[in-house]
């Protein structure tokens, strides 16, 4: 009997895990950064967090210089619709002119949560080009995400990716890019789910040392939704 009491319990332990992740991810929205998420947005940074997956520990650390040196002029530049900020640093150190873009915050409960596994969880970006031209080869995508490593694997970033969809449709694009690694199964699943079709398998060019890539296209004729 002692075998059978301990199956109920792992399968009601696992059902309670699967409703509350179902919960969190209704749950997920999209902020645009203001001085309210800020200090949970620092302290991700502090804790390894990093908004790039390229350049990593690097990019977290300048992050967290600047929001020490001019926080508001930190935020003001996280929605830049006319690609007026500064030029964009890339891994073999040299920059490339930015883009017009904007960078939302995933947020898991409301503002003012204090919870401990809620609050900021990743951040995802939008890119695109003022003339609707094809972008150029240094910006690999239209859409950039990263969650924080303590919250990956809750389906985050699919709900995020969705929202997100929303506000490029918004901005008048009827498809958008993204690419991901070959390795990297669990960002290829997230953007199945959201109707990305792997178009090509592409070398990254001498900047990202000629890494390997995978291209999605996800046509947004069908997308709707409201992100803010």
């Amino acid at each position: 009997m002692s075998g059978a009491r301990e199956v109920r319990e792992v399968r009601e332990v696992r059902e309670v895990r699967e409703v509350r992740e179902v919960r969190e991810v209704r749950e997920v929205r999209l902020v645009r950064p203001a001085a309210v998420h800020l200090g949970a947005y620092r302290a991700a940074l502090e804790r390894g967090y990093s908004p790039d997956n390229i350049r990593g520990a690097v990019a977290a650390q300048e992050q967290l210089e600047q929001i020490a040196a001019d926080p508001q002029a930190f935020l003001a530049q996280m929605d830049d619709p006319e690609g007026a900020g500064p030029p964009v640093k890339m891994p073999d150190g040299t920059t490339r002119p930015r883009i017009p873009g904007l960078r939302r915050w995933i947020w898991l409960g409301d503002d003012h949560t204090e919870a401990a596994e809620q609050g900021f969880v990743g951040s995802i970006g939008l890119r695109w080009t003022k003339d609707g031209s094809p972008l150029p080869p240094h910006v690999l995508g239209h859409i950039g995400y990263a969650v924080v490593p303590w919250q990956q694997r809750r389906g985050h970033a699919t709900r995020a990716l969705a929202l997100v969809l929303a506000l490029a449709a918004e901005r008048g694009l009827c498809a958008v890019e993204i690419t991901t690694d070959p390795e990297n199964r669990g960002s290829q699943k997230v953007i199945e789910a959201n109707g990305g079709r792997l178009v090509e398998t592409f070398d990254k060019g001498e900047v990202y040392g000629h890494a390997t890539g995978l291209r999605y296209v996800i046509a947004l004729d069908r997308v709707s939704g409201v992100a803010g």
